[in-house]
């Protein structure tokens, strides 16, 4: 299998293109029921939430998919596109840092991961300075 040379960048935006599916759950799974109408978002729609979350609070994918849903009227968000593009976005905003963006125009990503979030077994780089900058934040309130 061939690897891939976009880069997280080039991902995010052409999974973006795609642009957002609502559609029914075909069978019960993940704790979605069957006839359900499930959203799976894009990178930029989940971005979006995490940009929306206040300074120095955390939340989870949980309340990610919660909130996606419930803005295109769906019942659901899918668990796995929504981990998927979770991470696209993460792995983008840690480039655009890498390129010399300074951490207070990044989308502030470190505001839905936990130490014990799932994705922090899956991204490619050290999450500390992200830790540092979500300690940083619940200290300034």
């Amino acid at each position: 299998m061939a690897k891939s040379n976009k880069t997280w960048g080039e991902k995010y935006a052409e999974i973006n293109a795609k642009g957002h599916i609502v559609k029914p759950v075909a069978k019960d799974m993940m704790g979605m029921k069957k006839g359900q109408l499930m959203l799976i978002p894009t990178p930029d729609m989940v971005s979006e939430v995490i940009k929306e979350i206040p300074k120095g609070e955390v939340k989870d994918t949980p309340y990610l998919r919660k909130i996606l849903s419930e803005r295109v009227g769906a019942d659901v968000t899918c668990p796995i596109t929504t981990g998927i593009f979770l991470r696209v976005a993460v792995e983008a905003a840690h480039e655009d840092y890498e390129a010399g963006c300074p951490m207070s125009e990044l989308l502030p990503f470190w505001r839905v991961i936990g130490e014990k979030a799932p994705i922090t077994k899956k991204v490619s780089f050290d999450l500390a300075p992200y830790f540092e900058q979500q300690d940083a934040e619940r200290l300034s309130l």
